[in-house]
Order: structure tokens, then sequence, then C-alpha cells
């Protein structure tokens, strides 16, 4: 008999998942209880793929084999809570598409830097010839793409959401790069529920799988006392030189792999601070774990474009430089972009507040020079900042929040949005805000070069 998978969420992955359902003989159902994209739904329909939109049908889900849950559902709304009630298997995307590939997977996660790490280690393998597909949080479904064709290698980005979904997922190379509370929602509001569903990264690796961590002095290396992986652990450090794996200071990165020490010099990095020195030991480790020859890595490395809206340099007037940092949506993420300039800086910073504690942001905000909020409601972050900072504007403007900056930056300063909370309050979503900083930027770079003509 067929079995049959219910998809909940016709968004990337959850078409991609019923496609490639389809395609392995599955009956398929697609229910999503918002609006579906015309584009997937001409994807659902030119496969034969049935489906619904604006309600989920309780009794037709309930009739599955195997459901497929879009990560972005919560596994505490009713519908997901009968189907975990009546021993029906709740998988991910990745959990899935994972069965149908040949190739080893490297899977990368943390709290912050997972893009970043995915998109520079896929560029690595990429640039050097490798057969490497690139998946989970960023780029097409993993699924989509196996409809067509597999990978010897696959780069996918983990949330801890999409991690909540493995049973069988095994990693070759599994990487976490820092633990800092998020999404505490998700997990009734207990930090160790995010740091279990962190390392469940690791629960299926063998003695021949690698597990890359970093050695932050905190949640990741307490948890790594309790547990024991089977895996070969490799560490990423700033204070000491571990015997496996990579150090990073002022001058580069060292890697050790095996029996080998290789050196890259910090003129190789086209990412800057210290967040993305975390983020480059880790695509480096990763693709020496993979076999490539380090002239190949040290050659690719300048080559490497940053993902948008983080720490996205997006243009100049005068010396002034505008950062793009939009992606920034929690403290931690702020304080790595702090902390990554030595210039003074005019921060941008406000929108949906996350319950943020600022007091995080202490040891990097001296070299802040103003701050601007932007946002509906900005009392947290003045109560917070009043009288720490000579200078505290407000706007709901992206245009009038650039303008500032611009006139309240000298030469050689920065001008930061980097805003610490969601964007709903203005702006569709952080790419949305991005974007309308970019824009601004760009208009006022015309205002003034056509004044400058006019004079």
């Amino acid at each position: 008999m067929t079995k049959q998978i219910i998809i909940l969420g016709a968004g990337e992955s959850g078409t991609g998942a019923a496609l490639l359902a389809k395609a392995k003989g599955y009956d398929v159902f697609v229910s999503d209880f918002g609006q579906i994209k015309q584009e997937n739904i001409d994807r659902l329909t030119d496969a034969g793929i049935r489906f619904e939109q604006g309600k989920h049908t309780e009794d037709k889900v309930l009739t599955a084999d195997i459901v497929i849950k879009s990560p972005g559902i919560s596994p505490a709304i009713p519908l997901v809570r009968l189907i975990m009630e009546k021993g029906i298997p709740v998988i991910d995307e990745l959990e899935f598409a994972s069965q149908f590939t040949k190739g080893k997977i490297i899977a990368i996660t943390g709290t912050n830097g997972k893009t970043t790490t995915t998109l520079l280690t896929y560029h690595l393998l990429k640039e050097s010839g490798l057969s490497v597909g690139l998946g989970g949080n960023v780029g097409k479904s993993m699924a989509a793409q196996l409809l067509d064709t597999d990978y010897d290698w696959w780069v996918l980005e983990v949330s801890s959401f999409q991690i909540d979904g493995f049973i069988h997922f095994k990693p070759h190379i599994a990487v976490l790069l820092n633990i800092t509370p998020d999404h505490l929602d998700r997990y009734d509001k207990k930090i160790q529920n995010y740091i279990d569903a962190k390392f469940a990264l690791f629960k299926n690796q063998g003695i021949e799988d690698y597990a890359i961590l970093y050695n932050d002095k905190g949640f990741i290396d307490e948890e790594l006392q309790k547990r024991n992986l089977k895996s070969k652990i490799y560490r990423l450090s700033f204070d000491d030189v571990p015997a496996l794996g990579a150090y990073a200071n002022k001058d580069g990165i060292i890697i050790k792999h095996k029996k080998d020490s290789t050196a890259y010099t910090s003129d190789l990095l086209t990412i800057k601070g210290k967040h993305n020195q975390i983020n480059a030991m880790a695509s480096i480790l990763s693709s020496k774990i993979t076999g490539l020859k380090s002239e190949k890595i040290s050659e690719n490395l300048p080559k490497f474009k940053n993902v948008p809206h983080r720490l996205e340099p997006v243009g100049s007037i005068h010396g002034v430089e505008f950062i793009n940092d939009s992606k920034a949506t929690n403290v931690d993420a702020v304080y790595y972009a702090l902390d990554a300039y030595t210039r003074p800086i005019i921060w941008i910073v406000g929108g949906v507040d996350k319950g943020n504690d600022y007091e995080k942001l202490e040891p990097v905000n001296s070299n802040v020079k103003a701050i601007i909020c932007l946002g509906k409601d900005n009392k947290k972050i003045k109560a917070f900042y009043e009288g720490k900072f000579p200078i505290i504007e407000e706007t709901e403007s992206m245009q009038e929040a650039v303008r500032m900056g611009y006139h309240l930056a000298k030469d050689r300063e920065i001008v930061l949005l980097s805003p610490a909370c969601a964007s709903f309050d203005l702006f569709k979503n952080y790419e949305d805000r991005g974007n309308q900083f970019r824009l601004a930027v760009q208009l006022l770079q015309r205002e003034v070069e056509l004044k400058k003509l006019s004079q």
C-alpha cells in the first residue's frame, strides 16, 4: 500500500518536499493555513499534487503516515499536538531529503553566523571544483534539487527548528558556532531545551564523522562536558591552540587537521570582525576535512562576498561609511557588529524588541558616538542609554535616519544599521529594512553629488 505523506506549509521547503515525495511514489497532499505563492501553486499543479490553502483539514491531515512540517510551524499548535498524539512521525524536509542523497553532508548551526559560514563553506568547495549543493535555510530546498541532481557534498544551514524534525539525519561534518538565548518561546522559556535542540545535530554521528564546536567558555563547553559525542571533536578557539581544530588571532587563522598545521593570513578574509573569524575558522576547517588543499582555500578565500544585510558595506559619502547589518535582529548579533569596528560609530537601532538585554553590549559600546532609534516604540532603548550617550535621536523614517547619521558622522566614521530588533513595526522583514537602508544611502549620495556640482 502506498504511504501517504502530508506536507504542512507550502513554502520553499514544503513544496520541494512535496515534489520529491511525489517523484518517489508517495501519495502526497499539501496543506497550508495561509495563501500559497502562485509560483508554488504552479509547481504543485504541474506535478499533479493535491493541495489546500487558507485552512488545515484536520480529518485529512490525521490520515497521514508521515507529516513533513515547515520549521516555521510551532509544534505547540493544536493540530501538530494531535498528529503527535496519534503517533504519526513529524519530520523536517531535510530529514526526508537526506535519505535520497549518496553525498556527504556538512550541517551548520548556531544562534548567529549560520548563513555566512554556510555560504563561505559552499563557496570554498564550489570554487575549488568539488561537486557541491547548497540548501537548508539558504537557497533552494535540498528536496527540490534532488529531483534533478545529487552532489558529492551538501552544505546545509540548519536551524534548531529543523533539527527538531531530525530522526535519522546524519551529517558527516556538523558545526556548532555558538549558543545564546534565542527563540525561547519555542522551548518553554528554558535555555536547556534550546541547547538540547542544537546538540541533537550530533546525535546520529559515528566515529568516522566530525563535530566542530566553538570553544565558548559557556553553554557549549558546559554541555560538551555532560555528553559523550561519538564523532571526532574539533574545537574553534581564540584562547588556546586546540590539538585538533582551529585557532585565530589578529594575524590570521591556524588550522590543525590530522598531522597538518596550516596558517591563513588575515588579509585573505573578506569578512571582518571577531565573530567572522569564528565563521571563517569553521568554513576553512570543514573544507580541509573534505580534502581540499590549502592552496585552493587560500586562492578562493579573497573571492568570497558575504550575504546581504550582514555587515554589508552599501556606500560611502565624503568618507562616512554606511554598513547594512539589518539581519542583526538580536543583541548577540549586534555585539559582534559593534565589536567589528574600532572607528567611531553612529548606531541605528530599534524595531520590535524581543526581550533584549542591552547590558550585554556594554563591553562594545565604547566606540558608539551617537544612537538613532528607528522604530515606533523606542522607550526601552532610550531608558537604558539615557545619560550614557550625549546624542540619542528618534525617527520612524529610514531616509531621515540615514540623513541624521550622515550629519552626525565625520570623515572615517561609520553609520551602522544594526537594529537588535525585529522589523515588523515599520518594514515587511529584515530584507526590506536593509534594502530601504541601501536605497536611502544611494539617494543621499546622489543628493550630495548634485549639490556639489551646483556649487
